[in-house]
């Protein structure tokens, strides 16, 4: 029986973690813009005892960077930069391989296995390097200065992330709607002279509702990890800042996103840790909250959970073959001829 997903205590904590993100971040930007506190030492009687990078206090819950710049502020800035710009990137796959898996499990089930073979093959692509080789001369500054603004270089690293997965969405989607084209109501409808339009929206997309929403919330974690990867490699969302001069600093996130914060705060993790830990903490917050919302809508609408299902599914212990017809028989006779 269906209940209201914003009743589920599971969906509610995930959406007011990320609402909460959201709200911070443009509520700080709206009030103090990118300005971010700084603590360059701590002094006591006039003794410096501490220099930045300072460890978690109080008043710096998450410690500071090597520059003095508060990290939690830093986090609340780069908040709407990385959490919206995943979103975006999930929902535009989603919403660009319904279409194209619609038509392939419906119009083109004669090629299907053609196509899914041919899509097959990006699954032995790394995605993280065929991003990098893409998105590399569009993010990476180069000695004259970008020679696009920030938007269009959001734009970009958008459509790359995004038209790179949607030929395995398509498949994945044309192979779930063959599959229910197999069910019993829909041979029903096709008996009582419904048409292939008819059966997609009043029978196919009501049916696969649930799992395009499973769909989109880990589109959404794939596209987190993505950032990961990439800002481990350099290549921060918006652009990484490079300094050319004789004595450069290391590339460094334009907008505070989380990606641009591990890359290049990486190299800290032994004498500074909670440099690079923060935002790998907030990302792994992010994703549990995704994790949350996907499990209290499945509760919502099945009853069951989503999570324990899959968790069966994929340790589900070995059953023992049955013996052969016959088998048993086979042996008395022998064993009576003997």
């Amino acid at each position: 029986m269906k209940k209201n997903v914003w009743k589920n205590p599971l969906f509610l904590i995930g959406f007011t973690f990320i609402a909460f993100m959201l709200t911070s971040s443009f509520v700080y930007s709206i009030m103090w813009g990118n300005e971010v506190r700084r603590l360059y030492f701590i002094s006591v009687e006039g003794v410096v005892v501490e220099s930045s990078p300072i460890s978690p206090k109080w008043s710096f819950p998450f410690g500071t960077d090597p520059l003095g710049l508060d990290m939690l502020g830093k986090i609340i800035i780069g908040a709407k930069y990385t959490i919206l710009t995943a979103l975006v990137i999930a929902f535009l796959r989603v919403f660009l391989a319904i279409p194209l898996g619609l038509v392939l499990g419906t119009f083109l089930v004669k090629y299907k296995k053609y196509v899914n073979g041919w899509i097959d093959s990006f699954h032995y692509i790394p995605l993280t390097i065929l991003a990098y080789f893409l998105l590399e001369p569009i993010l990476w500054e180069p000695f004259e200065g970008f020679p696009n603004s920030i938007v269009e270089r959001f734009i970009l690293e958008i459509l790359i992330l995004t038209l790179l997965i949607v030929p395995i969405l398509s498949a994945l989607i044309g192979n779930e709607v063959s599959l229910l084209y197999k069910h019993d109501f829909i041979m029903s409808a096709k008996t009582l002279g419904a048409g292939k339009w008819r059966i997609i929206f009043k029978h196919i997309l009501p049916g696969m509702k649930e799992k395009l929403v499973i769909l989109l919330g880990q589109q959404f974690m794939q596209a987190l990890i993505i950032f990961i990867h990439l800002g481990l490699l350099t290549l921060f969302l918006g652009g990484t800042d490079v300094d050319y001069q004789l004595i450069n600093d290391p590339p460094r996130s334009i907008t505070y996103e989380w990606s641009g914060m591990i890359g290049d705060s990486f190299r800290y993790l032994q004498g500074a840790p909670w440099v690079p830990l923060t935002p790998i903490l907030f990302f792994s917050a992010t994703m549990l909250s995704v994790s949350l919302m996907i499990e209290g809508y499945v509760q919502s609408n099945s009853g069951q959970s989503y999570y324990r299902k899959k968790f069966k599914s994929a340790y589900r212990p070995l059953t023992k073959k049955p013996d052969q017809p016959g088998q048993a028989e086979f042996q008395r006779v022998k064993m009576k001829k003997i």
